[in-house]
C-alpha cells in the first residue's frame, strides 16, 4: 500500500502511515488509520478515485 499523510488532531502533528482502511459514509471516501500517539483513529477525507485505487 502505498504511504499517506494523515493529521493528528489531538497532538496536532502530522504523520504518515501505509497502513490504512477506505471507508464511505454518506458519499464521502476517507482514509483511515491508527494514531501512532494514542488508541484512537485519525480520518482523512480522500477522492472516489483514491479510494477505488486502495479498496481492492
Amino acid at each position: 500500500m502505498a504511504e499517506m499523510e494523515f493529521f493528528d488532531v489531538k497532538t496536532k502533528k502530522k504523520f504518515k502511515a501505509t497502513e490504512f482502511r477506505i471507508e464511505e459514509k454518506k458519499g464521502r471516501f476517507f482514509a483511515v488509520t491508527k494514531s501512532p500517539t494514542g488508541d484512537y483513529e485519525c480520518w482523512r477525507v480522500v477522492s472516489k478515485d483514491t479510494a477505488a485505487k486502495f479498496k481492492k
